[in-house]
């Protein structure tokens, strides 16, 4: 992996929604610009599992593709970018802590040689994307 640099960084925020109300967000891949704004534009090309590529266009920037390299239904996905020798993966998780209590961490992997300076700017906005991602899915669970 390049020279070796390493990046990781975790996020983390608590709601009141389900792991179940987390996981229909998160599988609804063309939403996820509704509540993120790092995205302008999402397509994926097949099912929301293990090994199927999307594309994502962060606003005014070129488009990137990744994979989806782990998907585990109410738990977690991971997606792997690939831009040069350097390798971001985001694991993103859902940790139920008891009834109407859940976590959901965002844990960030860089590797490669601008893995130190590439990987705090693609995290830079994880503290607001939780933020409305928890709001939208107590929103949701409050409509059932």
């Amino acid at each position: 992996m390049g020279d070796g640099h390493v990046w990781r960084n975790e996020y983390a925020i608590e709601t009141s929604a389900t792991a179940e109300t987390i996981w229909s967000i998160f599988r609804d891949v063309p939403g996820w610009k509704n509540w993120n704004a790092g995205i302008e534009q999402i397509d994926i090309d097949g099912p929301f599992a293990t090994g199927t590529w999307f594309t994502m266009k962060p606003p005014g920037e070129e488009a990137l593709r990744s994979q989806l390299i782990e998907v585990r239904e109410n738990a977690c996905f991971v997606d792997e970018t690939q831009v040069g020798d350097l390798v971001i993966k985001v694991a993103h998780r859902i940790e139920s802590l008891g009834p109407a209590h859940t976590r959901i961490v965002y844990a960030v992997d860089a590797q490669g040689s601008q893995a130190t300076e590439i990987g705090p700017v693609v995290a830079s906005d994880f503290p607001e994307v939780l933020a409305s991602l928890a709001k939208l899915a107590e929103g949701k669970a409050g409509e059932k």
